[in-house]
């Protein structure tokens, strides 16, 4: 589950970046290409259910879900050629799973930029047709090697077709994730293998100056009409204020938001959507030691759930105590949801619902 945050130089990547994992390791200068190597930290998924949880149980301690951030160096134009620091910050791309793509939206004489002039759709198309670029050169290479092995074997002739066919498609200016035969195993053995960068899900985070938090600007604005073509997310956020309330308590900060006239900091809307856009959801275990959150895929049925913890509560797998979290809430915790006649006995085929509470009976 890694999030990379890409964007041009000057942007605000590493600023948001230093907010995001409340460190200062990602040094956030006034110059292109400040970050060398990508910077990576792990940080918690904000849960308020969490803390309620452990209000009823109160344990020794608690453990909230975790998403990985990569701080990716400033890419420009021709980086896929080699320009700037060019194809190695591509790869960095390729390793991550979801992409935040920072994007300037505000003006600042002394913070100069790139292209030397404020303009996201511009920022945007650029970064976007460099990673088009790459996923060009990276089939182009397969495709020369597929010819190669199509003489004598009809699985890479078959392959070789879907190669060629994906990349007409790109040479149109598309990307992967609007290819229309992605379900087709051709296409799965390709994307498996050579984890295209335009097939991976895009947010946009719209860095703005304090006056650009209370109203979006002209800039926001576009970049949202933008970002809705395209069928994406834009999330405003100001990660110079952002940095600034790394030191903040729970509650400063709480205050802090209220008097910008926002609930949540940009930096949890982000963790959150990136979880959101991921598909992932939560489950719970709460027990006097530990109160939990695991992270599992949509979809996922009980004994996969229970092999998150451990591959043995897999393959013992006899069946889950599920307690939904608004019932546990309701009637002061597991007990009280017994006695109600709110705790449930499920099986195998059991699809896990985010928030669930559960206990895993197993077969050592």
């Amino acid at each position: 589950m890694k999030v990379g945050i890409v964007g041009l130089p000057n942007v605000g990547k590493s600023t948001t970046f230093n907010a995001l994992t409340k460190t200062q390791n990602a040094e956030a200068a006034n110059f292109p290409f400040c970050t060398i190597e990508p910077n990576k930290a792990v940080v918690p998924v904000p849960d308020e259910r969490i803390e309620a949880l452990a209000k009823i149980v109160k344990p020794e301690r608690i453990q909230y879900s975790t998403i990985e951030f990569v701080d990716i160096a400033g890419l420009v134009k021709g980086a896929s050629k080699g320009e700037g620091l060019g194809n190695q910050f591509l790869a960095n791309i390729r390793e991550t799973d979801i992409i935040l793509h920072m994007v300037r939206c505000f003006d600042d004489p002394n913070v100069i930029h790139v292209e030397n002039s404020v303009d996201p759709i511009r920022d945007v198309e650029i970064i976007e047709q460099e990673l088009l670029y790459a996923d060009i050169q990276t089939l182009e290479k397969r495709i020369n090697r597929l010819t190669k092995q199509a003489k004598g074997s009809k699985e890479a002739k078959a392959q070789l077709e879907i190669a060629e066919d994906l990349m007409e498609w790109l040479a149109d200016g598309n990307p992967v994730s609007t290819y229309p035969k992605k379900d087709e195993d051709g296409f799965k053995i390709l994307e498996r293998e050579l984890n295209f960068l335009t097939n991976k899900e895009i947010f946009y985070g719209a860095n703005v100056d304090e006056d650009g938090l209370a109203e979006d600007n002209e800039y926001v604005k576009a970049l949202k009409e933008y970002a809705a073509k395209h069928n994406r997310e834009v999330i405003k956020l100001c990660a110079k204020i952002e940095e600034e309330m790394v030191d903040m308590s729970d509650e400063e900060r709480h205050e802090f938001l209220e008097s910008l006239g926002a609930k949540e900091s940009g930096l949890e809307q982000i963790i959150k959507k990136a979880y959101e856009k991921l598909n992932l959801i939560s489950y719970f275990t709460a027990g006097k030691v530990e109160v939990r959150s695991w992270t599992i895929v949509k979809g996922t049925k009980a004994p996969q759930a229970a092999g998150v913890i451990h591959t043995d509560f897999e393959k013992g797998f006899i069946r889950a105590e599920v307690i939904s979290y608004e019932d546990f809430i309701k009637y002061g915790g597991e007990q009280g949801a017994k006695e109600a006649g709110k705790m449930r006995l499920e099986g195998k085929d059991y699809v896990v619902q985010d928030g669930d509470i559960m206990h895993f009976r197993f077969n050592v």
